[in-house]
């Protein structure tokens, strides 16, 4: 439990750092490797939405930087009952993550549900289904 607690905060964290002026929605990630390594990342919007960068994203981004490519899980955090990744953002888990990998989403109360990629992206595009 410790650890969930600790990717919590990391992600509490980062979303008091989230760059939102536009729509005021904070958000905070944090990814959790096998190594026991925590990584975190906020949503960082432009004034050209499509520009912006989903919380998850930029966790993601720092765990590459961080050498690390494998996700065991993964804690989003917003003020909203439950937030869960968007459709990119669950197939950029699922290029580092498994069936298996734990998405964590919270409120701001501490509440926490946790899904399996597995229940949120039953059918992800894989490498394999690459035909060159």
């Amino acid at each position: 439990m410790a650890v969930k607690n600790e990717i919590l905060q990391t992600a509490q964290n980062c979303r008091l750092n989230a760059y939102a002026p536009y729509s005021k929605f904070k958000v905070g990630a944090a990814v959790l490797t096998p190594s026991g390594n925590i990584y975190g990342g906020c949503n960082v919007e432009n004034a050209s939405y499509p520009c912006g960068t989903c919380a998850e994203a930029g966790a993601i981004s720092a765990m590459i930087a961080g050498g690390e490519t494998q996700i065991a899980e993964i804690l989003i955090i917003a003020d909203t009952e439950c937030i869960l990744p968007c459709g990119n953002c669950l197939q950029k888990i699922a290029e580092f993550g498994n069936a298996k990998t734990l998405i964590h989403s919270a409120d701001l109360s501490g509440n926490i549900k946790t899904y399996t990629l597995q229940q949120l992206l039953p059918h992800n595009f894989k490498a394999g289904d690459i035909k060159c």
